[in-house]
């Protein structure tokens, strides 16, 4: 086998998609040639390359960045395919990303004909042209290193990247493109056969086609499938009717017409029609944001407000938007294991459960027959509706948690078919698609007719499939032995939030470890790491001026948080999604962090009126000590620090939390697969504990100003309320932050302990907790869930 590795990447097309693709090449560290047409009538070389250069300018700017950190953006050079389609010469992968026209793909590839050197890869972002059509022509070299890679947008945040070779593709080409996608992009990678619309849009389509088809048969408004069809079942807030407002009508009909030309075996072709009504959407270009107006539409009102309005697909008028209720939704709203909810929402005998049967009746029917045409494999779409489409649970997973063996029976009583390997596997005795053994995952596989590892088990770790391996729990945590002598540690709270349960469970669980295994994991794999510490009941004990009982409680916090930190074995955080407050502190006290790159951190207490105490004000004026440098400003570092927790700032991505000072360059590091991570996180920990780890000492020897920078630091919180930027209580909140981060009123340096500034930021907590705008601050946030903005 060929190595292979990639040193340049260039991009031809430079609209939504080409733009954007670039700009994740370029934040993984890569240098990338971002090409497209030639501006007409130009002489300059700026004038020349506008059309490329505006469109990776509007990327930047869109939101969310498309980019993990505005540094990678200068890895993008520009140019256009005139001038520069010369310079793909020394690229190891081109990939085109121009309009979908086959004429003119082919018209590019001949030009990258002529310049690509021999065995650079090759490949089409196309998301619908078949890519044997497109091979077709060109060199034998050019043939057998070229395939379809199909990303999704935006390519930093839909983690799917769907793999499609022709006859011609080398196998090498195929395992490289999987691999790397996966380790260094950070991909679910998906190999698809080169079937119309491939797996994702191919299922994902038909899905919300046959949720069309199910309106017509139960007269279902636009909001009461958009309620049936979101977060109730593991599908993304916007459900399908706002998806499709956000996609585009005109993008998802495309999709739906296409399948329906060109794959006229599909035995349910005639889903796929489009009905009346959306061709009348079409007709009147009501396609969805876009035109300002699709299935939902907002209208400004007179005093300035917005109203959300609804498509009603009887009248074809707008309305105004309703919150639907439906019995079996109120009766599982506490049901928070998505299979179990499914199944119970599944079996009721309300409309939406006669809903669900229909659809998850047609799907279950779909999937089984697309196997093995578009793959042979089961576990590829699952991995792509969850990757592509944002689905919490797969197609075939869900099938399992109905239960395969009743709900094939009552399918065939409602009059839906299933594929031929279905009923064999069921009469050969296998029950279900997934099973677990040994903490590991296992698929039906339809060609040995049995039971196979999926993926590489070891690189992909997922916590609860070591449920048998539990080593203790209580009601809201478990740990569980992970192999290897390693620990994992995992909390299943809302948003990840801490409270006594999670703080018991971070104590034992190190105790466990330092007596029985060489370190411990703590991580999960839900969309969340922790949004922080349970301020509902730190607002009840404030509210009651149960003072000595929120003290015990932050001391318990600060005790448990320091127990990361000085532990006689290595404790590895592996972090993604919100990693807020309280679960940033946890971060700061790992011997080492292994972040997911979507993490986003701070110390975000100021936002209701309080300062870290949990040991993150603690941990940042101990850095600022050992980070400052002769020849600096004086307190340069320490001001820097005090206003990313002054302003609450979070990181919007893990490679802005170094900007932060939360991650350390050169230890903490950003796993680009976050589905990677706890398994990195393992044996980082197996191999701290192999090069004999040595438990820190406390530290005694943190250098503090004192008056020497508090003058500054109040001069700068007056000056902010001078200028009306804050407000009283603002200044009252950053001046007990400037009192702990100078370490006290003191008249001159001093070298103070670790606990000693543990002491001064929970006093300073304790008395903004007695203040009534703290406490109304609070309220605010527990009320509406955002933050309290002046």
């Amino acid at each position: 086998m060929q190595k292979r590795t990639i040193k340049k990447v260039a991009v031809l097309g430079s609209g939504v998609m080409g733009s954007r693709i670039a700009l994740h090449f370029a934040g993984i560290g890569l240098p990338v040639l971002l090409l497209d047409i030639l501006h007409k009538d130009s002489s300059e070389i700026k004038e020349r390359n506008a059309i490329v250069n505006e469109a990776l300018q509007t990327a930047v700017k869109s939101n969310p960045s498309p980019v993990y950190h505005k540094r990678f953006i200068t890895n993008i050079q520009t140019g256009n395919f005139t001038d520069n389609m010369k310079d793909i010469s020394d690229a190891d992968w081109i990939i085109e990303v121009v309009v979908e026209k086959l004429n003119i793909k082919q018209q590019i590839f001949e030009q990258v004909e002529k310049y690509r050197k021999p065995s650079s890869i090759v490949s089409s972002n196309t998301s619908g042209i078949p890519i044997q059509l497109m091979a077709e022509g060109r060199s034998d070299d050019f043939k057998n290193y070229f395939c379809g890679t199909h990303f999704f947008n935006p390519p930093r945040y839909l983690r799917l990247l769907e793999i499609i070779p022709t006859t011609y593709t080398n196998r090498d080409v195929v395992d490289f493109l999987l691999h790397y996608g996966d380790v260094f992009l950070g991909k679910t990678t998906v190999l698809c056969k080169d079937t119309p619309a491939f797996i994702a849009n191919r299922i994902g389509v038909f899905s919300i086609m046959n949720i069309l088809h199910a309106q017509k048969k139960l007269r279902l408004s636009v909001d009461e499938l958009d309620t049936l069809t979101g977060t109730v079942i593991g599908r993304p807030k916007s459900a399908t009717f706002r998806t499709a407002d956000v996609v585009g009508l005109d993008t998802l009909v495309k999709v739906a017409n296409g399948i329906h030309a060109n794959c006229p075996n599909d035995e349910a072709k005639a889903l796929f029609e489009i009905p009346g009504w959306m061709n009348e959407m079409i007709a009147k270009n009501m396609l969805g944001d876009k035109t300002a107006g699709g299935f939902y539409k907002k209208v400004k009102q007179p005093d300035g407000s917005k109203q959300i309005l609804v498509l009603d697909l009887d009248s074809m008028e707008y309305r105004l938007s309703a919150k639907p209720k439906f019995s079996s939704l109120e009766n599982t709203k506490n049901i928070d294991d998505l299979g179990l909810r499914l199944k119970t929402l599944s079996e009721s005998k309300d409309t939406a459960g006669d809903f669900y049967r229909i659809f998850h009746y047609g799907l279950f029917s779909y999937i089984s027959h697309r196997i093995p045409e578009i793959s042979d494999d089961i576990y590829q779409i699952d991995e792509a509706l969850k990757a592509g489409f944002g689905w919490e649970i797969g197609a075939f997973e869900s099938w399992d948690a109905l239960g395969v063996s009743n709900t094939v029976k009552e399918m065939k009583d409602a009059g839906y078919s299933v594929a031929h390997w279905i009923d064999e596997m069921l009469n050969n005795g296998h029950h279900s698609f997934y099973k677990l053994a040994e903490g590991k995952r296992l698929y039906y596989n339809v060609i040995s007719k049995g039971y196979k590892h999926l993926h590489d088990n070891d690189a992909f770790l997922v916590m609860k499939n070591f449920i048998n391996q539990t080593v203790w729990k209580n009601n809201l945590c478990r740990a569980y032995h992970l192999g290897e002598d390693v620990l994992g540690l995992e909390w299943y709270t809302k948003m990840g939030n801490i409270g006594s349960e999670v703080l018991e469970a971070i104590q034992h669980s190190i105790s466990l470890a330092e007596s029985d295994y060489k370190g411990l994991v703590i991580s999960n794999n839900g969309p969340n790491f922790s949004a922080g510490g349970n301020i509902a009941m730190m607002f009840m004990l404030s509210l009651e001026q149960e003072f000595d009982e929120l003290d015990m409680s932050i001391r318990v916090f600060q005790q448990s948080i320091m127990r990361i930190r000085y532990s006689s074995i290595p404790v590895v955080i592996a972090p993604s999604g919100l990693a807020l407050g309280g679960g940033c502190e946890i971060l700061l006290h790992a011997d080492k962090v292994i972040a997911a790159p979507e993490t986003y951190t701070g110390l975000v207490e100021g936002g209701i009126g309080l300062i870290p105490a949990g040991g993150g004000t603690k941990e940042f004026i101990l850095r600022a000590f050992d980070e400052t440098h002769v020849g600096e400003p004086e307190y340069l570092t320490l001001q820097q620090r005090f206003l990313h927790i002054a302003t609450a700032k979070v990181s919007t991505s893990a490679h802005e939390a170094y900007d932060l000072g939360i991650l350390r360059k050169g230890q903490d590091e950003i796993c680009y697969n976050s589905e990677r991570r706890i398994a990195r996180a393992k044996q980082t920990v197996i191999d701290l504990f192999d090069k004999g780890y040595v438990m820190p000492l406390q530290r005694k020897d943190i250098k503090v100003p004192g008056r020497n920078a508090l003058g500054t630091l109040y001069s700068g919180i007056n000056g902010m309320r001078s200028g009306n930027y804050i407000s009283d209580h603002d200044v009252l909140i950053a001046k007990k932050l400037a009192m702990v981060m100078c370490g006290g009123d003191l008249s001159e340096y001093a070298t103070v302990s670790e606990q000693y500034l543990l002491d001064l930021e929970r006093e300073a907590f304790l008395s903004l907790c007695s203040e009534r705008k703290t406490l109304e601050r609070i309220q605010y946030m527990l009320k509406s869930g955002k933050p309290f903005r002046n």
